[in-house]
């Protein structure tokens, strides 16, 4: 039998949970935080007072920057208005000015609308990418036949021809040289990303491989290409490797420029993965090849797919980087947002003192297309993780 609770205990308790149920929750919250508080600035004091610090310039630093970034902006094309609140506040009327020439460069004015129209499908076709059900088998062919509709219908509309072909749509011809802004940025660091991910994989493969030439040649290139800047690959093979070739007719400076973002991003693209080959057990290896798998079916089915979830942090950083390097194509006349940015501001000596607001723009573009970069890695992670 079951002892029982007497009934004044029984009372007691009652009463002490009911008057503990009255306490207002957030009386007894902040209670809670400001006696952990204390009790965390006695046991650090050094550190706690450090946050504190920290914090408290936080604050004076964001107060100010929404005093002149908000509250005495002037969000009107007014240059004279603008003059006038320098420097307590911001001038966005700048980009409002100036739209127009930082996000299409160069691009003829009343052509503008194709340029609107090829980067409003690569949005759209980045956020069907960017959707896990669209990875799956069974969709995984409309994914790539929508990619290479986008990249057709690209082609057509930023150029007005068929890859030189004049296909009588009434589109004026528009020269590559004219691009600019945000659909050359894409352009650069999509099609780069593209061509640089294959590479880089089979650079990694032949690097780990057994066959000494490759792996030679593999190792060759990849330290080669590393031990270089970016702007140097863009130098040469924009005024370097016409001069190789004197009596060929030299290549489009834009397909000169994709090719020497691929190369080089194709070095750091291979030593990331060949990270993650190296993390995959050797059991693997043999467990497939016990099931009769050639080699190309090992590092297919067994062996990539799982490397490349190991590294996917690091594709998507090196990613990242290919998509911020894209700027530095400005030292060849190709005017992606950064320089298109120079050229609408270097060229008004009214605007040239608000360069500081358009970095902040094309800064923000910037920060959106990484974030969203970012924030699809993981999802596609978690979903993989899940579906493990």
């Amino acid at each position: 039998m079951h002892d029982q609770m007497p009934h004044h205990e029984h009372s007691m308790v009652s009463s002490h949970f009911i008057k503990a149920a009255h306490q207002p929750i957030q009386a007894r919250s902040w209670r809670t935080l400001a006696h952990r508080t204390g009790l965390e600035f006695k046991r650090h004091p050094y550190q706690s007072s450090l946050s504190i610090i920290l914090f408290a310039l936080l604050s004076l630093s964001g107060w100010a920057f929404f005093e002149w970034g908000v509250l005495n902006a002037v969000f009107l094309p007014d240059e004279a208005a603008c003059q006038l609140a320098r420097p307590e506040g911001a001038c966005w009327g700048v980009i409002a000015e100036k739209y127009s020439l930082i996000l299409w460069g160069r691009f003829p004015f009343e052509e503008q609308w194709r340029a609107l129209t090829a980067v409003v499908m690569i949005m759209l076709t980045l956020s069907l990418s960017a959707s896990g059900a669209m990875w799956r088998h069974g969709h995984r062919s409309w994914l790539y036949v929508s990619w290479v509709g986008c990249a057709l219908f690209f082609e057509i509309l930023m150029s007005g021809t068929f890859f030189g072909i004049d296909i009588h749509l009434g589109l004026t011809k528009v020269e590559s040289e004219l691009w600019g802004g945000l659909p050359l940025t894409l352009l650069l660091s999509i099609v780069s990303i593209a061509l640089a991910t294959p590479l880089g994989i089979l650079l990694a493969l032949a690097r780990t491989s057994d066959m000494p030439m490759l792996k030679t040649f593999a190792s060759t290139y990849i330290e080669l290409v590393r031990g270089v800047p970016l702007i140097s690959v863009l130098f040469m093979a924009s005024f370097m490797f016409p001069l190789l070739m004197p009596g060929l007719k030299s290549p489009d400076v834009l397909l000169r420029v994709l090719a020497g973002i691929t190369l080089f991003s194709a070095a750091y693209t291979a030593e990331v993965v060949r990270a993650g080959l190296l993390s995959v057990s050797a059991g693997q290896v043999e467990a497939a090849q016990s099931l009769g798998l050639g080699y190309w079916a090992t590092q297919r089915y067994v062996i990539l797919p799982q490397a490349l979830a190991h590294v996917l942090p690091g594709l998507v950083n090196n990613f990242i980087s290919i998509f911020k390097d894209t700027s530095l194509v400005t030292i060849v006349s190709l005017y992606e947002l950064t320089g298109a940015l120079g050229l609408a501001l270097n060229g008004d000596a009214n605007w040239r003192p608000f360069k500081l607001e358009g970095y902040l723009f094309i800064g923000l573009i910037y920060f959106c297309f990484c974030f969203a970069l970012s924030h699809f890695s993981q999802k596609f992670q978690h979903s993989q993780h899940h579906h493990s």
